[in-house]
């Protein structure tokens, strides 16, 4: 089951928030392209406003040293190598 936030407005929806058959929420941005889930459609909206509030606000930039070395990585171990990717990446 899906409900959309057209709004009557006769534009494509905003947003579409999805009933899943394990009985979570699936809530999805269709301008941003961005989806969320929660166990409620509150929680799957308010999860779904975080990734858009990233992604709009400071999403996409690089973390600074001192954000990596907060999360336990150290930066001069962890540098980007030229060779073959991974297979979850191919």
């Amino acid at each position: 089951m899906s409900i959309d936030s057209g709004h009557g407005s006769g534009r494509e929806p905003r947003i579409t928030l999805t009933h899943n058959e394990d009985g979570t929420w699936t809530a999805r941005d269709l301008e941003v392209e961005v989806s969320a889930q929660g166990e409620t459609r509150d929680e799957a909206l308010e999860n779904l406003d975080a990734v858009v509030d990233a992604i709009e606000n400071d999403g996409g930039r690089e973390p600074t040293e001192e954000e990596l070395q907060e999360l336990g990585i150290n930066p001069d171990e962890n540098t980007p190598e030229r060779g073959e990717l991974p297979d979850v990446l191919k």
